[in-house]
């Protein structure tokens, strides 16, 4: 199980940020938290769980968007390598790259997790939802990445 480190929860203010995107360009939480977003955070970008759920998102943006969000995904990778997967999975929303870390221990989404019996720190695959005032919504951690979008569908009554 993951260690509840510095965990967001329902009311608390989103925290800032500034990363740069697939397309190089930098993007702030002020930019961003003017409209409800759903942030994801995932590990690695390419991998064959966090594609699954990047395509999800991807597949369900519509109905998202028609309920007033936008999807953001983050992760440690480099803009180049952001690119490479948008474009190689027709993605059609902001991907942002997170290399220190420093958006995912601020969100929460860094910890301490274990798989297969083995402990160790890394990214939290986790989902923050935001309002218009920037203030969370919903924080979940440890999401799966298969069927993780139906359930915030569900959880958002979309």
């Amino acid at each position: 199980m993951a260690k509840e480190g510095n965990r967001l929860a329902q009311g608390d203010k989103a925290p800032a940020f500034s990363l740069a995107n697939q397309d190089n360009e930098s993007v702030t939480s002020q930019e961003l938290l003017a409209t409800p977003t759903i942030f994801f955070f995932f590990p690695a970008a390419g991998s064959p769980g966090c594609t699954k759920e990047a395509v999800d998102f991807q597949d369900y943006l519509e109905d998202f968007a028609a309920q007033g969000y936008q999807v953001v995904g983050i992760s440690p990778d480099s803009p180049n390598r952001l690119k490479e997967f948008s474009l190689s999975h027709d993605l059609s929303f902001q991907l942002l790259s997170d290399p220190d870390l420093a958006a995912h221990r601020s969100f929460g989404a860094f910890g301490e997790k274990n798989l297969y019996g083995r402990v160790y720190t890394g990214v939290l695959r986790s989902t923050i939802v935001t309002d218009e005032k920037g203030e969370i919504n919903q924080a979940l951690y440890n999401v799966k990445a298969t069927g993780h979008t139906n359930m915030l569908k569900k959880r958002l009554g979309i």
